[in-house]
């Protein structure tokens, strides 16, 4: 039976994705109880909701019962998503964020210059993405903010040095590092089906150094050797159009599509869309400005791919990117 999942439930399970503490968690968690629809199809998923928030109240109690020790690592969301950027030392990942936004981390030719996550604001097509460098991923020391981070993702970047012969092995290290600790570099968003506690986290493959000739050899070993699913793309700081194509892909990453919306009898703005999930509907728009809308929500009308403009659409009908709407 299917789940049917409601718009409101989908926005819950989101946001308990993106919850960076244990008490956020609880909250999130409780809400999606609340929320999901009860019938035979989401038996399954009910009995993994409150596992999961069993273990978020034991680990909320920990917390507030353990001493206060030094500040945790909290770096607010701006934009219409959150990028991290991950690799191991030396594999581009603070080249291709600088050459991205207008961030200047330091750059250089030795391991570990990148110390403590650097966020960055990323514009493209009038939407600003927020990215996240990181020091290099150690294995055998990952932290906890480090993993935090990177399953609380909108989307990940994978650097990769497409001119190092180490590169393959490293690089399989690192996304091993994060599948032991039940997060997945993936081509989706979301818990895995038969196991609550695995997060999977859109992921995009960055060749950095493409100059080289052979990085696609390297890139082939590596893929080889993890079966590695999500898209790809070639870097080189050198070759602006690589930088324009790294951004889009990006974007592509994140799995949003741009929305404009305009008031009755008013012309839409064009410089400051919204953004949903590809598949999205207009109750989804909806609810992304605000729960009222979207619950005294009648129809919309819609200027984009419709046959006729100002075409009236209901709730379910799915956007795609530079369409217009109009709520009533």
């Amino acid at each position: 039976m299917p789940a049917n999942l409601t718009p409101m439930y989908r926005k819950a399970e989101r946001d308990f994705r993106r919850a960076q503490t244990p008490a956020e968690r609880v909250e999130c968690l409780q809400r999606m109880l609340q929320l999901i629809p009860r019938h035979k199809g989401t038996d399954k998923l009910q009995a993994a909701i409150k596992s999961s928030l069993s273990e978020a109240r034991a680990e909320l109690q920990r917390t507030q019962n353990a001493p206060k020790a030094g500040s945790v690592l909290r770096i607010a969301r701006h934009g219409c998503g959150r990028v991290v950027v991950v690799g191991a030392a030396n594999a581009g990942k603070s080249q291709l964020v600088a050459a991205l936004t207008n961030a200047a981390p330091e750059v250089a030719p030795f391991p570990f210059t990148t110390r403590e996550p650097l966020p960055a604001m990323m514009p493209w097509e009038g939407t600003q993405i927020q990215l996240i460098d990181t020091p290099p991923v150690v294995p055998d020391a990952l932290p906890p903010w480090m993993l935090n981070l990177v399953r609380t993702a909108d989307a990940l970047v994978l650097a990769f040095d497409g001119a190092d012969d180490d590169a393959p092995a490293q690089s399989c290290d690192v996304v091993r590092a994060f599948a032991e600790r039940r997060t997945r570099f993936s081509s989706r968003a979301g818990f895995d089906p038969e196991d609550f506690g695995v997060a999977h986290v859109p992921a995009l493959l960055a060749v950095t150094r493409a100059n080289d000739p052979d990085w696609n050899l390297r890139v082939e070993l590596f893929r080889e050797e993890l079966r590695f699913p999500p898209a790809q793309v070639a870097f080189d700081v050198g070759q602006p159009d690589t930088v324009s194509a790294t951004a889009a892909a990006i974007f592509d990453t994140l799995q949003l599509v741009r929305v404009f919306t305009k008031r009755p009898g008013e012309a839409a703005d064009l410089t400051s869309p919204l953004t949903i999930g590809v598949g999205g509907t207009v109750e989804d728009l909806a609810l992304q400005i605000h729960e009222d809308l979207a619950r005294d929500l009648r129809h919309a009308r819609l200027w984009g791919r419709s046959d006729h403009d100002g075409q009236v659409v209901g709730r379910d009908y799915v956007l795609h990117d530079g369409d217009i709407v109009e709520l009533h």
